[in-house]
């Protein structure tokens, strides 16, 4: 009989966490797993999952706009969104999808103990009060906002507060250039709130390719939202009317509600790290081998505490392999090349492989651009713009990178993804047939390449 009361016992039940829990369960292993919020972590609870359905949301006021062009009688111009039924039936979803993963714990012989955990030791949980002992621990506690310390900082909102808004501003500033902060800038100015994101660089989405984030710029510009770049916001005064941001150079801009998206950090505080040895970098976050293993050899981390890539479908992968090499006899590691990811602004955006100035540090490359009105836009009227990219490796002719900015963005770039995962040459782009009409056979098309620089 084991000397512990379990063979893994998982602090965090979000994405990774559950993940890891059942298939170790499905293994046979005996599992635990505790959860001091609603279970389905930040992607299902705050953000991912309730952040897209408020996109879909807002985004059927330009749908209605649209549908008259094609000959719907519809009065778009008198539709109004009844914010708080929109909040209402995304909570009642999230409250069905809570139910799911509670379920599939159960179902998998997963014990659920809710309440916060913290290590006792290498091989010992306390949760509390209660201390249960594990053969081994994984730590999948996941990430969550954070704010400078800006004078006024105590009267802004942060995106977890922004999902469960009770009524909507008629103005807001948004603070920051990240994937959070433009996608709940789309989201806010498509429900009609006038927007203003502040950056202290000078463009959004640092980090992504140079052309993706030009056109985004671009393209959320042409829907009125106010990019202010290069600005730094010195304090945020609380007045009657709302607040007063005040910018270094001495301008003031007034707001009715104030969000700040300029980070997110492991959520690795008063887990009791120390207790078991548990190293960090200098960013807070668990330091982790191949093997997911942290300097306690008893002890794993995942997904956002680690902070490799954070991404849902990473922490879903990384708790597969875990639970595979751990319970069933089947050990890999993680290959995080070539990894798909969207950001759900307005126009989204769906990313695979390397940006542009990413892949020109590599060695040789060949880069192909086309940008075109959407055909759903030419009834419309609209000026929305689309932009396809590929980057192929010179001297393999491997597509390394592939970037869409526009309608289906993140449904196209996850059918791709499959074909770079597999090492698709631009020859075999090339010879793929594409289906007309539709945007995606532009990735298919492409032929000229575009002239380098001088």
């Amino acid at each position: 009989m084991s000397q512990y009361d379990y063979d893994l016992f998982v602090i965090g039940g979000g994405s990774g966490g559950v993940r890891t829990a059942r298939m170790a369960a499905s293994f046979g292993a005996r599992v635990a797993i505790c959860e001091d919020m609603r279970l389905g972590g930040t992607c299902v609870m705050r953000g991912c999952v309730p952040k897209k359905l408020l996109v879909y949301g807002s985004h059927f006021h330009e749908d209605m706009e649209d549908a008259q062009a094609y000959g719907w009688d519809i009065d778009a111009k008198s539709a109004k969104l009844d914010w708080p039924s929109l909040i209402a039936k995304k909570d009642v979803e999230l409250s069905r999808l809570e139910i799911v993963y509670r379920n599939l714990l159960l179902n998998a012989g997963v014990a659920l103990i809710e309440g916060r955990g913290s290590l006792v030791d290498g091989h010992t949980v306390k949760v509390d009060g209660q201390e249960i002992t594990a053969e081994r621990i994984v730590i999948a506690t996941g990430g969550w906002p954070t704010t400078p310390d800006v004078p006024g900082i105590e009267h802004v909102i942060t995106s977890n507060e922004a999902l469960d808004l009770k009524a909507l501003p008629e103005r807001m500033v948004i603070v920051g250039g990240g994937y959070i902060a433009v996608e709940f800038a789309g989201i806010f100015n498509a429900c009609g709130v006038s927007v203003s994101e502040i950056i202290r660089a000078p463009n959004i989405l640092r980090g992504f390719d140079e052309d993706v984030r030009d056109h985004l710029r671009q393209e959320m510009e042409k829907k009125g939202i106010n990019i202010l770049s290069d600005t730094v916001i010195e304090s945020i005064e609380k007045i009657d009317s709302g607040y007063n941001v005040h910018l270094q150079g001495g301008d003031v801009l007034p707001t009715d509600l104030v969000m700040y998206a300029t980070g997110r950090k492991p959520k690795t505080d008063g887990i009791g790290l120390e207790n078991a040895d548990i190293k960090l970098n200098d960013k807070a976050a668990i330091i982790v081998n191949e093997w997911f293993q942290t300097s306690n050899p008893s002890v794993y981390a995942l997904g956002d505490v680690t902070d490799k890539v954070n991404l849902t479908p990473v922490a879903l992968a990384e708790g597969m392999i875990l639970a595979h090499t751990l319970f069933n006899d089947t050990p890999s590691v993680m290959d995080y090349e070539n990894i798909p990811s969207a950001v759900f602004s307005q126009p989204p955006i769906g990313s695979v492989g390397l940006s542009e100035q990413d892949a020109a540090k590599r060695g040789e490359i060949d880069v192909y651009v086309s940008r075109f009105k959407p055909m759903k836009s030419t009834l419309s009227g609209r000026s929305d713009q689309s932009l396809m990219k590929l980057i192929v490796e010179r001297a393999s002719d491997k597509v390394i990178g592939l970037h869409v900015v526009g309608p289906d963005s993140a449904e196209i770039a996850q059918g791709f993804a499959v074909a770079m995962k597999a090492g698709a040459t631009k020859a075999q782009f090339d010879t793929t047939i594409g289906i007309h009409p539709t945007a995606a056979e532009e990735l298919v098309t492409m032929r000229q390449k575009r002239a380098e620089p001088v």
